[in-house]
């Protein structure tokens, strides 16, 4: 089992900058490829980003790539969304999942285990 809990959501203007923070417990967090999703009011949940055991490879949905990064500390057992130009379209609770996966992918079913979400809102 791998326990994760997400944190560093808020209220941010339009055009300003958030970081979130997931950290994870349990099983050996290197072993684990992590991912960021989101789910809006009334949408399904939608992939953000991922980043490989190692941190050398990351893949970003179109619509957040040139504003967010994403990236690991393994020796701290937490993943990172850097969040910047944020717009009110970002506005979601966002998921951090973690799995062993080969491949980078968007497909939130190769993720074993999820955290409970972190609520980001933007005002414009």
């Amino acid at each position: 089992q791998v326990q994760l809990v997400e944190s560093g959501g808020g209220l941010v203007q339009a055009g300003g900058s958030l970081r979130l923070s997931c950290a994870a417990s349990g099983r050996t967090f290197s072993n684990y490829a992590m991912g960021w999703f989101r789910q809006a009011p009334g949408k399904e949940r939608e992939f953000v980003a991922a980043i490989s055991w190692s941190g050398d490879w990351t893949y970003y949905a179109d619509s957040v790539k040139g504003r967010f990064t994403i990236s690991r500390d393994n020796a701290k057992n937490t993943v990172y969304l850097q969040m910047n130009s944020l717009k009110p379209g970002d506005t979601a609770v966002y998921y951090c999942a973690a799995g062993r996966l080969l491949v980078l992918t968007a497909n939130e079913g190769a993720y074993d285990y999820w955290g409970q979400g972190t609520q980001v809102t933007v005002s414009s």
